[in-house]
């Protein structure tokens, strides 16, 4: 047995003859001598491991070959970038886990000529000094949403820990039990809150609070009372919850900021899509709330980014905070934040804001979209599908659309096999079939689709009767 595997060990070429091998060479001259020598190394040890339990065999010609293979599928996959694009064809706009909202081609060119240079991003030119990063930004927003002023941070939960550092550390924060929400990777609003030092004072249940509620509980040590959107779940039956014109009343009574958080950052009526409306961040300022936090990369369609919007004094204190410096965007956020809202100011949103012109499309231009990505395919049943919006807004709300359905094949092989394309095709499956929906398709998408979703059915298999989904990342991360 021992002589068996010595060999075995025998057959293996030696590191010096590999990289003498002209593959290798050529490999050198773009990886470097050091790299390639990593890789060598790495890979005769996978082999060593494979010959001593049985699982590869081979003479020394056969075993350079797989080696030589080996090193460069490696190199390979190390070279490709570390976030790489893919086709979402889960219907889902807003995944969290693909990156939530794209980017238009317009607003794109934006962002690289803004950053392929320098740029004013803390200049005033008027005034030939120094001016502060969101000074555009501020300005956009303040006519989009109605507010006084705003600022911007690098994402919503950022957004929330500022303001309640600012509001209220060493202080109490008002928050409904109803609305103390767990948002994605098991990140919690009420340890956001105190992780700053704030006291935080839940009142009413989990279905129902009423202003009374909130009354009783603000105290000459209370900071802020804050409502949180419940954007990744919904409460229905026997609930309640406060006005929000008769809480902002109380709280401008008593001398205390009403702060929401909205989360999706709507600036278009959602019902326009076939689902209900959102509320929008003016909605929130016109109902007395002295300030509202919103994301960025939700259905405002733009990138990561935490926006506070309200009352100037407020503002003006989260923009001097000391947190703020740690909090703030780099400027392909500013350049990509500011492009959108220039998109939504002069009202073509629908065209150049990629997620709200993925939620605008025609149910007929989905359907002959859904066409082209089956055509040919005998196993591929275009039907009517529903997607959702995603990034935890909106949770219980269909998303009317068309896809394709694959029938007769292993659903959850033919979906692996649509993930190892180039580019990688993300679906989903439902009732044991997978499931492409056109909506998250572009136009210049399909041929891709097409040829992947062939290759991926040319294997076959048995139909399975499970009834699987994939993840949307519909969680509500910020």
């Amino acid at each position: 047995m021992v002589e068996d595997r010595l060999s075995r060990l025998r057959a293996l070429p030696a590191a010096h003859a590999l990289l003498a091998h002209e593959a290798l060479r050529t490999l050198a001259q773009t990886r470097g001598d050091d790299t390639v020598k990593r890789l060598v190394r790495a890979s005769l040890e996978r082999a060593r491991r494979a010959l001593l339990d049985g699982s590869l065999d081979g003479d020394r010609a056969a075993l350079t070959a797989a080696l030589v293979a080996d090193v460069l599928t490696v190199s390979a996959r190390e070279q490709e970038p570390g976030l790489r694009a893919v086709v979402n064809a889960t219907g889902v706009v807003l995944h969290t886990n693909l990156g939530r909202a794209p980017l238009g081609d317009r607003v794109l060119d934006e962002v690289r000529e803004a950053c392929r240079s320098y740029a004013t991003l803390e200049y005033d030119l008027d005034e030939g000094r120094r001016g502060h990063r969101d000074l555009a930004l501020a300005t956009r927003l303040a006519r989009l949403t109605g507010a006084d002023d705003a600022t911007v941070v690098n994402n919503g939960a950022a957004a929330v820990l500022l303001a309640s550092t600012a509001l209220a550390a060493g202080r109490e924060v008002v928050v409904s039990r109803g609305e103390l929400v767990e948002i994605g990777g098991g990140f919690r609003i009420p340890d956001v809150l105190t992780s700053c030092g704030a006291t935080l004072v839940e009142v009413g249940t989990t279905n129902r609070t009423r202003v009374d509620d909130y009354a009783r509980a603000i105290t000459g040590r209370t900071g802020a009372v804050m409502k949180v959107h419940p954007s990744n779940f919904a409460i229905t039956g026997f609930t309640a919850s406060a006005d929000v014109r008769a809480l902002a009343d109380v709280c401008r009574s008593r001398g205390v900021p009403l702060v929401e958080d909205l989360g999706s950052g709507a600036m278009v009526d959602t019902a326009h899509f076939g689902v209900p409306r959102e509320r929008t961040a003016r909605d929130a300022l016109a109902e007395g709330v002295d300030l509202v936090i919103v994301s960025g990369d939700k259905l405002l369609g733009g990138p990561q980014a935490g926006i506070l919007a309200g009352r100037a004094e407020l503002v003006a204190r989260m923009r001097r905070h000391p947190l703020m410096r740690a909090l703030r965007p780099g400027r392909l956020v500013v350049a990509a934040l500011d492009a959108t809202l220039r998109a939504y100011e002069e009202q073509r949103a629908h065209r150049d804001v990629a997620a709200v012109a993925l939620l605008a499309q025609p149910l007929a231009v989905l359907e002959a979209r859904a066409r082209r990505m089956a055509a040919g395919l005998p196993e591929a049943r275009v039907a009517p599908v529903e997607g959702r919006v995603g990034g935890g807004t909106l949770p219980t709300a269909a998303l009317p659309s068309w896809g394709v359905r694959v029938v007769g094949i292993h659903a959850a092989a033919v979906e692996r096999r649509l993930r190892a394309a180039r580019p990688a095709v993300v679906a989903r499956i439902e009732s044991g079939e997978v499931v492409l929906d056109a909506r998250t398709v572009r136009d210049d998408e399909v041929d891709a689709v097409r040829a992947a979703l062939t290759l991926a059915v040319a294997a076959g298999g048995d139909v399975v009767s499970t009834d699987a989904r994939a993840d949307d990342g519909d969680d509500g991360s910020p």
